[in-house]
């Protein structure tokens, strides 16, 4: 079984992120496991193990079997105090699951972690912030003198370096708060040699773990054997003292009318434990007991009502009981659930195969439908998945409203790869519906949409289009779940195409299933809500009813927390900041921006954290303040491609490509490139469309508006007034932000009437802010200039100083151009441009302009500016780098680049000479 497939609180879907605490069944894995009546003690090896307690890391390390687990359990349960344990039990074990279960193992055995530490959301990856505040608070003064131990048992199966990287980091930084003990099969992936050299190492090999001939006979006369030494010397001799070897023999041997005969016999006729085990310990139960084995062997886990579903039987319970009292290598979990003995399940699966060929397959397929009838969803996919009965399995999925989960970044990618093998001989409505969501959430707008018809056409049978359906009919029989996972496919199918009016129906389908589906069943998925209201806003924002996308995208961010809707969520925020970037409110849009990058951030999502059209628009933002170096970090920085089958809208979302394009060509023409701003907007085969705009099904008005812009600032540039007074003829009049650059640009083509009647004619009624109304201002100032009027200007300057300086709006003064200069320098102007537009003297010229301020060597970026306002709130290294999702060597170079600047060499000089700057 996958991680990422694991149940969730309570037993159910893992829906809500990786939360190992509700579910009794994992609990059995943070338990120390309970000793045999046979276990032996062996002193040499508990006082070695006492040393653990003195040096950082122990390392108990043999082969399987070799008596590892047993060793280190009675050695914590005799310890006298508290032990966290944690058996990583699982295949492929990933680092977000990981390190969720590492959190738990230490709440659950008394370590006070803090709810404040967090807890990974993925499966896949795991915060660093999230590791630095866990290894501060094991540093800290709860553990002091008392470290904290932790046992991670059968650490060979955690395979990823990352995760053993992790836990060095962790160890490492936590300094005397922590003792770790690994037992494993292997050599752990640990830097052992630094341990080792620094003396920080406490190491119990194979060969310490081996069973001397003194030990293995004392082992065999508690299993009742009293046998020669000859007898004891020649079995140590041929196991070499495997302690699992030995066990399974005394074990075979005491239910042998002659052991003495038969462990001779064992020793000259037996090669293989797995010959023994087979011959020995499975051939000698009764033939109902041996055919449980065999069957259950198919299960990483079960319990008495799933193994009677796979033998027919109703008595598995007492067998099971049996078997486990027995030691016959069925391990109880708690909770009435079991195990095989690792070893012992795999040799059983490969006999399965010699003794029934063939009924794997059925083995699996009965498994599925009695965990699907249980709720335990992720147990049933993997079991259908191994059956090959895919139908089922999608059907499983989709009946149970879990479409979405392939689209918010907790198990996309265990779902995407278990359903990646489906073949394409798997038909119905949920086999498309699966392949649709699949390639959909890599944006793959060739085979997804193709795989969501064919779902439509199957559910809507012969009858045609499913949002055909007369309003009043309601959907029948199985499916209304099918249909409300089809209509969240189509609403996303919408957004990638610009489809707002295809949106709006799919929208209203999915109302009217809402009340054909059980309550619990919507309660269970709150991630389907949410993603249906965040793609619908993203089409009614390409469409440009800003206002109409307001309402659904901030009812997706009022909606349930948690990790499951964390994407939807970022996603929806991102876009209402888009719409205040839009509508001239920077502050704002900075804001939500932020707020979306916290949204994922905390829950160690995939990926950096965002989707990049926050990025987008702090950049947008960056630009308005004439921060242009800061505006091309980040849109650097939203360039980084996001892993497609956790990205809910890349690479093919209409509205971040236009994002992209307008606040790339902004850039460009602060920079004084409008040839290239127009490269960046304008399609190369459509010159009087963007290339976002040309894929799209539906034109987006503010996106039209933003490319006449770009067009006519090329043909100012190149000298041709006539040609860009011709493109602004495209600015859609409905757009503020638009309308206001068109009537400055008329302006600067001699157009002032143009301009005037641009600006006469806009209507806001309170929706635009300062971002708007301050270039608007400016136009006004302007034609008083050039009419020779200067106290209009003077007038409209004051208005504009005003609404720009609470936001720092420099950039369209910069715009405006040198006119603007004299006018500064006189009072009051002078006054309510100091220290955010000009400084010092007023021969200072405003930003953008090519002198730097004269006490600087040079002048600040943007990021380094970020760093210097974060290091006036006293924050630490961590505490910015984890504010601006950068690491920590990041912003330490950063702060050497600040130090040199400003000619200091400490924090509080830089913020001291920062202030006297004002850059600060």
């Amino acid at each position: 079984m996958e991680p990422e497939l694991e149940p969730g609180p309570g037993g159910g879907p893992g829906c809500s992120g990786v939360d190992p605490r509700g579910d009794p069944f994992l609990r059995t894995r943070y338990a120390i496991p309970p000793r045999p009546v046979t276990f032996l003690r062996r002193e040499r090896l508990t006082r070695h193990l006492d040393r653990a307690l003195t040096t950082p890391l122990t390392i108990v390390n043999g082969a399987a079997g070799a008596g590892k687990t047993l060793l280190v359990a009675d050695w914590a349960a005799g310890l006298g105090r508290p032990v966290a344990w944690f058996t990583t039990d699982a295949e492929e074990l990933r680092p977000g699951v990981f390190w969720a279960y590492v959190l738990q193992a230490l709440r659950a055995a008394g370590v006070p972690v803090p709810a404040a530490v967090g807890s990974p959301a993925d499966p896949g990856r795991v915060d660093e912030a999230l590791l630095n505040r866990l290894a501060a608070e094991l540093s800290g003064p709860m553990t002091a003198g008392r470290p904290a131990v932790l046992v991670l048992d059968e650490f060979d199966r955690v395979a990823a370096p990352d995760t053993a990287a992790q836990l060095d980091f962790v160890l490492r930084h936590a300094g005397p708060g922590l003792r770790l003990v690994v037992a494993s099969r292997t050599e752990p992936l640990l830097p052992l040699h630094r341990y080792r050299a620094a003396g920080e190492l406490t190491e119990i090999r194979d060969a310490e773990l081996a069973f001397t001939a003194r030990e293995a006979g004392e082992l065999l006369g508690r299993h009742g054997l009293s046998l020669p030494a000859t007898v004891t010397d020649a079995l140590v001799d041929r196991t070499r003292g495997w302690a699992a070897g030995l066990r399974l023999c005394a074990l075979a041997a005491r239910e042998s009318p002659d052991p003495e005969t038969y462990l001779k016999e064992f020793e000259a006729g037996q090669s293989t434990v797995a010959d023994f085990l087979l011959a020995e310990v499975l051939d000698i139960q009764p033939p109902g007991t041996q055919d449980l084995l065999l069957r259950v062997s198919v299960l990483e886990r079960f319990c008495p009502g799933l193994a009677n579903a796979l033998t027919g039987r109703s008595d598995a319970g007492a067998v099971l009981a049996s078997l486990h009292h027995r030691n016959a290598f069925v391990q109880h979990l708690g909770h009435s659930w079991y195990r095989l003995h690792p070893l012992f399940g795999e040799i059983l699966r490969a006999h399965l195969e010699v003794r029934r060929p063939g009924l794997a397959p059925e083995l699996h397929r009965r498994a599925a439908r009695w965990l699907k009838a249980a709720g335990f969803l992720p147990e049933t996919l993997v079991h259908g998945a191994a059956a090959g009965d895919w139908e089922f399995a999608a059907d499983a999925l989709v009946g149970d409203l879990a479409v979405g989960q392939l689209f918010t970044g907790l198990r996309s990618a265990g779902l995407g790869d278990l359903f990646s093998r489906m073949p394409s001989g798997a038909t119905g409505p949920a086999p498309e519906l699966v392949r649709a969501a699949r390639d959909l959430a890599r944006g793959d707008l060739e085979r997804g949409p193709v795989h969501l018809e064919r779902a439509g056409k199957l559910l809507a049978g012969d009858a045609g289009d499913v949002l055909g359906r007369e309003g009043g009919e309601s959907p029948e029989g199985d499916r209304e779940a099918a249909l409300l996972c089809w209509a969240l496919l189509e609403v996303f199918a919408a957004r990638l195409t610009g489809a707002p009016a295809r949106a709006e129906r799919a929208v209203r389908l999915a109302g009217e299933l809402r009340g054909a589906v059980p309550a619990g069943l919507l309660d269970r998925h709150p991630e389907l809500t949410a993603l249906l209201l965040a793609h619908l806003g993203s089409t009614r924002l390409w469409a440009g009813r800003f206002e109409d996308a307001r309402t659904v995208l901030t009812a997706a961010v009022a909606g349930p927390g948690g990790a499951s809707t964390a994407l939807p969520r970022e996603d929806a925020l991102a876009q209402l900041a888009l719409i205040d970037q839009l509508n001239g409110w920077p502050g704002r849009a900075e804001h939500k921006a932020s707020q979306a990058l916290a949204e994922t951030a905390r829950y160690s999502l995939p990926g950096p954290p965002g989707t990049g059209l926050e990025r987008l628009v702090l950049a947008a933002v960056a630009v308005d303040r004439d921060e242009l170096d800061r505006a091309r970090e980040l849109l650097d920085e939203a360039a980084t491609p996001a892993p497609a089958a956790h990205d809910p809208h890349a690479p093919a979302d209409p509205v971040v490509r236009a994002a992209r394009a307008v606040v790339t060509a902004r850039l460009l023409l602060a920079r004084g490139e409008p040839h290239a701003a127009l490269r960046a907007v304008v399609g190369t085969t459509r010159p009087d469309a963007t290339a976002a705009l040309a894929a799209a099904e539906a034109s987006s008005p503010w996106l039209r508006g933003h490319a006449a812009l770009v067009t006519a600032a090329a043909h100012l540039a190149g000298g041709r007034p006539d040609a860009a007074a011709e493109a602004l003829r495209e600015v859609p009049l409905d757009q503020p932000a638009c309308v206001v650059e068109a009537a400055r640009m008329q302006l600067a083509a001699g157009r002032p009437d143009a301009a005037a009647g641009l600006l006469d004619a806009l209507r806001c009624a309170g929706r635009t802010g300062p971002g708007v109304s301050v270039r608007a201002a400016l136009v006004r100032a302007r034609s008083g200039h050039l009419a020779g009027d200067p106290a209009t200007a003077r007038r409209w300057l004051a208005v504009a100083l005003r609404g720009a300086r609470h936001e720092h709006l420099r950039r369209p003064f910069v715009e405006a151009g040198p006119w603007i200069g004299p006018l500064l320098d006189t009072d009051p102007l002078r006054g309510l441009a100091a220290g955010w537009l000009v400084t010092g003297s007023a021969d200072v010229p405003p930003p953008g302009a090519e002198e730097p301020v004269k006490e600087l060597v040079e002048e600040l970026s943007g990021r380094e500016r970020d760093v210097l306002r974060r290091l006036a709130r006293m924050m630490t290294t961590e505490e910015i780098a984890a504010d601006l999702y950068v690491s920590v060597n990041t912003v330490k170079t950063h702060l050497r680049n600040i130090y040199r600047k400003l000619d200091v060499n400490r924090r509080a000089d830089a913020v001291r000479r920062a202030r006297a700057l004002r850059l600060l």
